[in-house]
């Protein structure tokens, strides 16, 4: 059994304000493409030649200096970004509009995309935090039986209380493999048993396996079963053969009565 090391619900950086949010690396390359954009807004074709002239010359210049080469690919990102203006503008002669640069604004729709992602990732974390202490506490309150149907993704947060060596996650995957043994909660679906085999550990796998092999002999389900338990962290393999072995046994005595 896993001993309590004091872990709390992890809270997720940036799920819940902005206060926690953790520090996004600087992208020296967008920044500099981004001042570019800036500048440049409103030029001329020769304004936008004039532009890249002047980004060479400190270029070179910069190449003397170590603290101002080493910028991240800030200036070679600029230079880069001058040049295109500047064969852009060579065809529609200006002025420069990143607002109808089509680049541009395919470039920050995906920007969108990534911060929407990253979002809807710190999101699902956090649901997964609050979902396992929300498991932790009714397990360790002896209130997580049948009433308490298992949820979707379920099985990421009995893995989070694990992850954390939370003593708590033993009554999570009892309970567990209760809900899979019975079919009940979100295993009533058949996709999401199936699912299971990937999701949950083959010892919590071996217990529901068994849990249901005793049901189906006619066995009491609510009586003290912690054998079940025992034999399924000690051996899975044999426990869920024992299960096999049980219904084959009651198979065959259907078949003969």
């Amino acid at each position: 059994m896993n001993t309590y090391d004091g872990w709390r619900p992890r809270q997720v950086p940036g799920a819940r304000g902005r206060a926690g949010a953790p520090r996004t690396p600087i992208d020296y390359a967008k920044v500099g493409r981004s001042s570019v954009r800036r500048r440049a807004r409103g030029m001329t074709h020769s304004e936008a030649v004039a532009g890249l002239e002047a980004a060479e010359q400190q270029a070179h210049l910069d190449r003397r200096d170590e603290a101002a080469a080493n910028d991240g690919g800030r200036r070679a990102a600029e230079l880069a970004e001058w040049q295109r203006v500047v064969q852009l503008l060579a065809a529609t002669g200006g002025p420069y509009d990143p607002d109808a640069d089509v680049f541009v604004q395919k470039e920050l729709a995906e920007d969108r995309r990534r911060e929407e992602a990253e979002q809807q990732r710190r999101q699902e974390q956090q649901r997964v935090a609050d979902r396992a202490e929300e498991l932790a506490r009714l397990g360790e309150a002896s209130r997580l039986d049948r009433s308490v149907p298992s949820r979707a993704g379920d099985e990421a947060a009995r893995d989070l209380l694990d992850e954390n060596r939370d003593y708590r996650a033993v009554e999570v995957d009892a309970w567990l493999a209760r809900s899979l043994a019975d079919q009940s909660g979100h295993y009533a679906d058949p996709a999401a048993r199936t699912a299971a085999v990937g999701l949950l550990p083959v010892s919590v796998r071996a217990r529901a396996a068994l849990l249901a092999a005793l049901a189906r002999t006619g066995a009491p389900g609510d009586g003290d079963l912690e054998f079940v338990d025992r034999l399924a962290q000690a051996d899975p393999d044999a426990t869920t053969a024992l299960a096999a072995w049980l219904d084959n046994a009651a198979a065959v005595k259907g078949s003969t009565s």
